[in-house]
């Protein structure tokens, strides 16, 4: 009889739903030559997986190599459809789900979740081979046929939830973005204690003005010409811009001193939503390239700007059928607004969506 070559893995077996499982650690130079996509060109309905998206890869590739000492992945989920042999190191009661796991190299390996955490791996190593000596924790379960497999993709998937873009900014210690965003929480007054920090919307009775998901964008944009800047100037930068603002924008004054409630101000203000942060934040991008000495001295021109909903002017730019709108397009309508009433130039993106809505000149008094 032929012998027979097998893959041994280290392993804890484990037993879900009354049936065995395997967890072990595979080096990562073994991780794109046993571990399969399933075939793309297969119909969806005969495939265990969904079509692997290409375009995610470069950015786990990118967060991969670039942070090869202090990463951080999850385990990949596989089913293997050869004989599972597991020969435990002792049959005492507190070691006998301790040992080895036999796989006929044979078997094929099917990745039910962590398709993408395997691309981005194969695509790290062409550029660290060094890489291939570290491991990743895998889970093994047995094939058994691709109504099962299909069903693991979905109990894998189904009950994930994507952490809010705030808690995921707050809890970001890499990212320069979600610093600077962090730093205006606090360094600005107005902001302090007024910025929520988890969630990425606000309940109607919440007291904040503001999630850290947009402060991030709106500052982002405001110092996106001064990425040749040090993190603490642009920290500086930014902090001095809101404070001016803030000193501009009585209705913000209200709420920090709790003389208007969060809900009140949401309801009743445009300045109280991202729209109007971001509109913000590229009206002092081009102050300060225009104004550089005397930029916030051009900002007095916001103390006469009604930013109520009631204000006709925000139809038809922050405002769609009298809700408030977070498009692109509402961003630069809003944005050019305020440069109408600063007299400041506009760009040619915003040139073209003033153009194309035909709004006429913006009436903000």
């Amino acid at each position: 009889m032929a012998a027979s070559f097998e893959y041994v893995f280290p392993a804890i077996r484990g037993l879900q739903a009354g049936r065995p499982y395997y967890t072990s650690m595979c080096p990562l130079h073994l991780i794109p030559k046993i571990f399969l996509f399933d075939e793309e060109e297969v119909a969806a309905d005969v495939r265990a997986q969904r079509s692997i998206n290409r375009s995610r890869l470069p950015d786990i590739t990118r967060y991969l190599l670039e942070n090869s000492e202090d990463y951080v992945f999850s385990a990949i989920t596989a089913s293997v459809d050869g004989a599972l042999r597991f020969e435990p190191f002792s049959e005492e009661e507190a070691t006998r789900n301790l040992g080895t796991l036999h796989v006929p190299m044979s078997s094929r390996f099917l990745i039910n979740d962590g398709q993408h955490r395997r691309g981005a791996i194969e695509e790290a190593l062409k550029a660290k081979p060094e890489l291939g000596y570290e491991s990743i924790a895998v889970v093994f379960f047995e094939d058994r046929g691709l109504e099962r497999a299909q069903q693991m993709f979905t109990d894998l998937n189904q009950h994930a939830v994507r952490p809010s873009r705030s808690l995921g900014l707050l809890y970001d210690h890499r990212s320069e973005k979600a610093w600077l965003a962090k730093e205006m929480a606090q360094r600005v007054e107005t902001f302090r204690g007024r910025v929520e920090m988890e969630k990425s919307t606000l309940g109607r009775r919440s007291a904040k003005m503001f999630t850290l998901s947009a402060i991030e964008t709106a500052t982002s944009a405001l110092l996106a010409d001064k990425q040749d800047q040090s993190l603490e100037e642009r920290a500086q930068i930014g902090a001095h811009f809101w404070k001016v603002i803030a000193h501009h924008m009585p209705e913000w004054k209200l709420v920090k001193n709790n003389d208007l409630s969060g809900g009140e101000f949401r309801r009743d203000y445009i300045c109280a939503h991202g729209i109007a942060l971001s509109a913000l934040a590229h009206v002092g991008r081009t102050l300060l390239a225009h104004h550089p000495d005397d930029w916030s001295d051009q900002l007095t021109a916001l103390e006469g700007v009604d930013w109520s909903r009631t204000n006709k002017a925000w139809e038809g730019r922050a405002l769609r059928g009298g809700k408030i709108s977070k498009s692109h397009m509402c961003v630069r309508l809003t944005t050019a607004a305020l440069k109408h009433r600063l007299h400041l130039p506009l760009s040619p993106d915003e040139l073209a969506t003033e153009k194309e809505a035909d709004l006429g000149l913006p009436a903000l008094s």
